[in-house]
């Protein structure tokens, strides 16, 4: 698969890969969504797993077209769409509950000072909550899943209580969490958070994912993730 992407513009991180792995998907059909999508490397990584329909949002021109070049490359137009729009408008444009499956990997840091703020506005606008909170994430992942259907964000770990504080004001009941490590013994630095539209409780936290040995090389499961082996 290739993946059209810029450094100076935007560059797909490893949590979109442990997001793509980690989510849910119905194999054989379905309809599946991608909020703040990028440059549409969830969708194409989604669409190695499923053979339903996947749809990718991203409110940034550049990065759609990215995305849509990405997905047209890959021969993959039949299944895979993009919009070219804000998040807080789909449910909306798109309908409410007409979704199996919801995915976000949002902006993760609240916006501060102007001056602290990336100067390249790509940059900014994909790493800080400018144009889309975590709030408004998850109530429109909220309104766009079906009753029973699934939604996954991925996330720093510092954001965990916000996450499901929010989750279960828009009736999105958390049922899976993993948290990923960058060595063993550090802190977790990023969490991995499945939840039900209207789901009962019980949360299910899942083993410690650990992406680097001592040496600096990936574990033997992340290489497992990244490359099959």
């Amino acid at each position: 698969m290739k993946i059209i992407q810029s450094p100076s513009v935007f560059s797909f991180s490893l949590d979109a890969v442990l997001l793509a792995k980690f989510t849910y998907v119905p194999i054989q059909k379905g309809k599946l969504l991608d909020l703040c999508s990028g440059n549409g490397v969830i969708p194409l990584f989604l669409s190695l797993r499923s053979k339903g329909t996947i749809t990718g949002v991203e409110i940034q021109e550049r990065l759609y077209n990215m995305a849509v070049r990405s997905i047209e490359y890959n021969g993959l137009s039949d299944r895979l769409h993009m919009i070219h729009g804000d998040i807080k408008e789909m449910p909306k444009q798109l309908g409410y509950g007409k979704f199996d499956v919801v995915t976000c990997n949002p902006p993760y840091f609240i916006t501060p000072s102007q001056e602290e703020i990336n100067e390249n506005e790509h940059l900014a606008i994909a790493r800080h909550e400018i144009l889309c909170t975590l709030e408004d994430a998850v109530y429109a992942a909220s309104q766009l899943v079906r009753q029973g259907g699934k939604v996954s964000f991925v996330h720093r770990s510092g954001r965990l209580i916000d996450i499901i504080t929010l989750m279960r004001k828009y009736k999105l009941e958390p049922k899976r969490l993993q948290f990923v490590y960058p060595k063993a013994g550090k802190e977790a630095n990023t969490l991995l958070i499945e939840a039900i539209k209207n789901g009962k409780p019980d949360l299910k936290i899942l083993p410690p994912l650990i992406v680097y040995q001592d040496d600096n090389e990936y574990t033997s499961e992340m290489r497992k993730i990244l490359y099959g082996e």
